[in-house]
């Protein structure tokens, strides 16, 4: 996925980040007080998260750098 990341403009990433988090929002509140099945797959959307914010800062520290 980090090589994915490399290739994707800041505003797909961004869309990414917005995207991910709406499905981690409807995944909290879905099933409030029912059991799941699959209780890794809100651990697994906020790692993507992380990788995902991990990405824009990288370029965001890089192009300061570069200006420098």
């Amino acid at each position: 996925m980090a090589n994915e990341l490399n290739k994707e403009t800041p505003e797909s990433l961004q869309k990414m980040i917005t995207d991910k988090r709406e499905a981690l929002r409807i995944f909290r509140f879905e099933g409030a007080g029912s059991r799941r099945r699959n209780v890794r797959e809100a651990r697994n959307l906020r790692g993507e998260i992380a990788r995902v914010m991990t990405e824009l800062s990288a370029r965001r520290i890089a192009k300061t750098t570069e200006t420098k």
